[in-house]
């Protein structure tokens, strides 16, 4: 595998994390998402790697933090997959196991001793992948929305 993999460096890999960010996270736009990528940084138990190409340009990226919780762990606080991608063209090399097992080992570093994620329903490529690193699904949810209106009298 001729990828390395990395922790992110915003000085230099901001616009390519930013192109990853967006497509994994289509619904925000980029002022948006650069303002979280900073809010991200600053947050004291996370940590983000990149998966780097051979011509040196991104290929994948995960966001791993800490929480109090997560569905189906024992202990607190748990190591979390927040942002996990990696782009068409390298799916199924390894890259995603790579990102993965570096989040992991971050967690570790946490003494952490558990490490969880999420994914929608329909994303069968991240079901997949979580399956291939061996997470066990825990649980499926499905969520409800009503809006309110204000009656008037």
């Amino acid at each position: 595998m001729d990828k390395l993999i990395r922790p992110v460096d915003i000085a230099t890999d901001s616009a390519e994390w930013l192109r990853m960010r967006l497509a994994l996270w289509p619904h925000h736009d980029a002022d948006e998402m650069r303002a979280d990528m900073r809010s991200w940084l600053d947050e004291p138990n996370s940590a983000t790697f990149v998966a780097v190409r051979a011509n040196g340009n991104l290929c994948g990226f995960i966001e791993v933090g800490q929480r109090k919780y997560a569905e189906g762990c024992e202990s607190s606080p748990v190591g979390y997959i927040e942002g996990w991608y990696v782009d068409a063209d390298v799916r199924g090399q390894g890259v995603g196991k790579m990102l993965g097992m570096a989040a992991e080992d971050w967690a570790r570093e946490q003494a952490l001793v558990e490490i969880a994620s999420d994914t929608w329903l329909d994303n069968e490529i991240s079901i997949c992948a979580h399956l291939k690193m061996d997470y066990q699904e825990t649980v499926r949810l499905v969520h409800f929305r009503k809006g309110i209106i204000k009656h008037t009298n």
